[in-house]
């Protein structure tokens, strides 16, 4: 089963995104903040990785950046969930390491069109 890792600090998205994620048939990894984000990285090794940008200790692009720098890990695509949608957020997400940006709200169909996109079809 693909798995995906969602690092998220918000009860309320993390329950969102995790049934439209499990109802499409992905396992869904969980991290309440940027450096448990990273631990959880390194020890399960997610097919795709969802990335708040505001979490409460080491932001999601900081949280990006060190995966990215892990021979590891770098492979592994990066997709900020962020409510920041200032103009820059894209471009300071990306040139953070992350491989895509999805602003907040987001409808169902283009979360998981994203996730397919960069997934391909295995599930």
């Amino acid at each position: 089963m693909v798995k995906i890792l969602y690092v998220e600090d918000n009860e309320q998205n993390m329950r969102l995104v995790r049934k439209i994620l499990n109802h499409a048939g992905y396992e869904v990894i969980e991290a309440e903040d940027g450096f448990s984000g990273v631990e959880v990285a390194v020890s399960h090794m997610p097919d795709l990785i969802l990335m708040d940008v505001n979490l409460p200790d080491i932001t999601g692009l900081e949280a990006t950046a060190r995966i990215k720098q892990s021979p590891a890990l770098s492979g592994i695509p990066v997709i900020a969930l962020t409510a920041n949608s200032t103009v820059g957020s894209r471009e300071d997400a990306l040139n953070a390491g992350c491989d895509d940006y999805l602003a907040k709200p987001f409808q169902r169909d283009d979360l998981l069109k994203m996730v397919t996109d960069y997934l391909g079809k295995k599930v």
